[in-house]
């Protein structure tokens, strides 16, 4: 028996209304483990090379893993895959709260949807028993308002939904796929894959319940878990991290990084202390502002430290009803990127992006990249619709986000995200900050303490991703440097596939996620086979992108991410990353040739699992 999974895979073709289901084995299962695991492998079959990724031919999968739905402290997370329409390569894009645990618990592991409709549908999974539903009533919804007019049209109020809003809808190159209405699976531009199906969301309900292997250790790991983390011992040295979480999830983050060179500035141009200030960095740490505005907590699917917040701001300029508090990539990027410091303007673009349907990490980079034209008189007025992108003008922030969100005027130009908003503007490719064509994540790898990040944000298969695993931390020049990258990217695979939360790595106890994996499927993976297993899926997301010709030499950063000239002033000042170095230490580390970084025949052989690739090697 196939402990820890529902058994089965979903396929929906749209073009031709076809569905039918496929068995998952345990010998898939064992190589790929879950999540964009199966995802890489499905996807590289279904996805012919040369593929447009808003055409038919792109797949949009949902993923899941072994720890969803199994009752795994901080195990409810899924992923989308796709072709990105923004890098034209592998695109994995991870979010949390219902919909992968609701999708398992109707019988499936993973739905992968092919073709596109001429008409908008959604696809309507009620435990086991599947249909494509007209949505003509829904396209142009946002996604709030989506996820209610599929409960009433099912009548199943309980239903848990992936949808897109109107960004999606109109191909913006950052539309994301929101699920329960507030969590994202944001970066890549998954959302416009969907649009570009006609695909207006999947609706899901789920009562089946997912058999494991040890279901009493695993009811007992699960409770001392749980204790751990609903009250740390005094002793614990991550209680002060477990309790900070649980009352301001990630904001608890956003003052100290905005100081410590962590968080960008002035579109990754400037410093903290000199161009943002103390005061204004501290106006955007949870413990100043929370109180103001919480007006209850919630958690993702079996999570106990419950990080999420939901919002009301009552008055003001931007009165918003019940939102969600901003995380901290969104508090950074609209907040010390754009020297803004005003929460209320970032509380209203989050909720913005939310309600389209939008990633709100290139929404902020975007307008970033805007105030710094502007700044320099690249862009004018008259070019975005008579807003004045002044630096940290919350009015101008709000105004630029709502016209990307309603697809009007400047925003159809500024849906492209930078690098496509600079191509069609023709002015700012100087101020560009992106990896891959796409902003990555919201800490600088230019940080003297963290120097790996642009390592990854330069060659993860996904790049500008900074939950991709990999060493933050070795230098460079460290001979350690290779093999710890590759040990924490192996890591970090695995992590993403049984789907279970990043911070769980600071919430866990050490052998708690093996233990739960022994637990919940019955596979007892030594250290060395857990390292195999993620090198594998991280090689096989790798694989994608050699068939559409990517090699090592079409993977840019862009050169003020690099320190390239270095900052003048602050915790990063004088810093020039060695991205290309720390590049040759990974490659070589994972077997891989440091010129191309492709696999070598040698290496796909020995790791097992990748006889599908060796054609292009």
């Amino acid at each position: 028996m196939l402990y820890g999974y529902a058994g089965k895979f979903l396929y929906v073709d749209l073009t031709v209304g076809n569905i039918r289901e496929e068995e998952l084995t345990r010998e898939f299962a064992e190589n790929y483990i879950g999540g964009y695991g199966f995802g890489a492998r499905v996807l590289y079959d279904m996805i012919e090379k040369g593929a447009d990724p808003l055409g038919p031919g792109n797949v949009a999968g949902f993923t899941t893993g072994p720890f969803n739905a199994a009752g795994v402290p901080m195990g409810g997370r899924y992923t989308f895959v796709c072709k990105s329409p923004v890098t034209g390569g592998w695109n994995d894009a991870n979010s949390g709260g219902f919909f992968g645990d609701e999708l398992k618990k109707a019988g499936y592991d993973a739905l992968f949807v092919s073709g596109a409709s001429e008409t908008p549908v959604y696809i309507w999974i009620n435990d086991g028993k599947v249909e494509i539903r007209d949505a003509s009533a829904m396209w142009g919804l946002d996604c709030k308002q989506t996820i209610e007019a599929m409960c009433e049209d099912t009548g199943e109020k309980r239903l848990r939904a992936a949808v897109i809003g109107p960004a999606g809808e109109n191909l913006s190159l950052f539309a994301a796929v929101i699920n329960d209405g507030h969590r994202a699976a944001g970066r890549g531009g998954g959302g416009a894959v969907m649009g570009s199906k006609k695909l207006k969301g999947v609706a899901v309900r789920g009562t089946g319940k997912i058999t494991v292997a040890e279901p009493e250790k695993l009811r007992e790991l699960r409770l001392t878990a749980n204790r751990s983390l609903a009250n740390p011992a005094e002793d614990n040295p991550m209680a002060g991290f477990i309790n900070g979480f649980k009352a301001y999830g990630t904001t608890m983050f956003t003052g100290p990084s905005a100081l410590s060179g962590d968080s960008p500035v002035r579109n990754w141009g400037g410093s903290g202390l000199d161009d943002f200030g103390e005061e204004a960095a501290n106006a955007l740490n949870g413990p100043s502002f929370d109180s103001n505005y919480n007006v209850k907590k919630f958690g993702c699917a079996s999570c106990p430290l419950a990080c999420g917040a939901k919002y009301q701001v009552d008055k003001g300029k931007w009165p918003v009803g019940e939102t969600d508090r901003p995380e901290y990539e969104t508090l950074a990027a609209f907040g010390s990127n754009c020297l803004n410091k005003d929460i209320e303007a970032i509380i209203k673009c989050n909720d913005l992006c939310n309600t389209a349907g939008m990633d709100t990490i290139t929404a902020g980079s975007v307008v970033a990249w805007v105030m710094e034209c502007y700044e320099h008189g690249l862009l004018k007025a008259e070019d975005l619709d008579g807003i004045e992108a002044k630096w940290g003008d919350g009015e101008a922030m709000v105004a630029l986000t709502e016209k990307m969100a309603k697809y009007e005027g400047c925003g159809k130009i500024l849906a492209l995200g930078q690098a496509g908003a600079a191509k069609a503007f023709g002015v700012g490719e100087e101020f560009l900050t992106v990896a891959g064509g796409i902003e990555p994540g919201m800490h600088d790898g230019r940080l003297p303490s963290a120097p790996g990040y642009n390592r990854i944000y330069k060659f993860d298969p996904t790049p500008g991703r900074h939950v991709k695993g990999g060493d933050q931390n070795t230098p460079a020049d460290s001979p350690e440097r290779g093999k710890n990258d590759a040990m924490a990217t192996a890591g970090g695979e695995i992590m993403n596939c049984v789907g279970v939360c990043q911070f769980s790595g600071f919430a866990f106890a050490p052998g708690w996620q093996s233990q739960f994996m022994r637990y919940v499927t019955g596979f007892t993976f030594t250290d060395e086979e857990a390292y195999t297993a993620g090198i594998r899926i991280h090689l096989m997301r790798r694989a994608f992108n050699i068939r559409e010709g990517i090699s090592r030499r079409d993977m840019k950063i862009s050169a003020r991410l690099e320190g390239k000239p270095p900052l003048e002033k602050g915790p990063n000042s004088g810093v020039t990353t060695e991205t290309d170095r720390a590049g040759d230490a990974f490659f070589k580390a994972i077997g891989c040739d440091p010129e191309t970084g492709n696999p070598t025949r040698e290496t796909a052989v020995a790791l097992g699992g990748l006889d599908y690739i060796l054609d292009i090697l």
